[in-house]
């Protein structure tokens, strides 16, 4: 996965975990996280992403990733998730994917933004995560569909 990638989903976990305010708090989180940056990259970055400015849960403004917006194609995701793929496994309604150490957040959230028909939710570890499918035919069809092929 190449260092953009990297660090736009890490910009992607930041701004959904914490109140992210202003850019150079971003830029702070990131060189932190090990990814050095100016704030004119970041300035892009926020473009890129179309990040918005909501009302925090302090009554001040951060950044927010869009829920109209839903930009995440299939093949994105599968072009994400070959980067880091280690495995993947099904017990019945239950998808256990294996990821490289520190995605499995960010592949979780691409999922998430995905949102594809019955898939119920996901819990992302260090390099774990659990989907969980409506029903056993749903898991056979995402694993097919989307994971199969990454």
């Amino acid at each position: 996965m190449h260092v953009k990638d990297q660090r736009l989903m890490r910009i992607r976990e930041l701004v959904s975990q914490q109140e992210i305010e202003t850019q150079e708090e971003l830029v702070r989180e990131l060189e932190a996280s090990g990814f050095a940056v100016t704030q004119a990259t970041i300035s892009r970055d926020i473009k890129e992403l179309q990040l918005i400015k909501v009302v925090g849960n302090n009554g001040r403004y951060k950044y927010a990733i869009p829920n109209a917006t839903n930009n995440i194609s299939v093949e994105a995701l599968r072009r994400r998730l070959a980067d880091v793929f280690i495995s993947q496994a099904r017990a019945n309604n239950l998808i256990v994917i294996k990821v490289a150490p520190g995605n499995a957040h960010a592949i979780g959230a691409l999922l998430d933004a995905l949102n594809p028909p019955g898939l119920l939710g996901s819990i992302c570890g260090d390099d774990t995560i659990l989907l969980v499918c409506q029903d056993d035919q749903t898991a056979i069809v995402l694993l097919d569909s989307i994971i199969a092929h990454a």
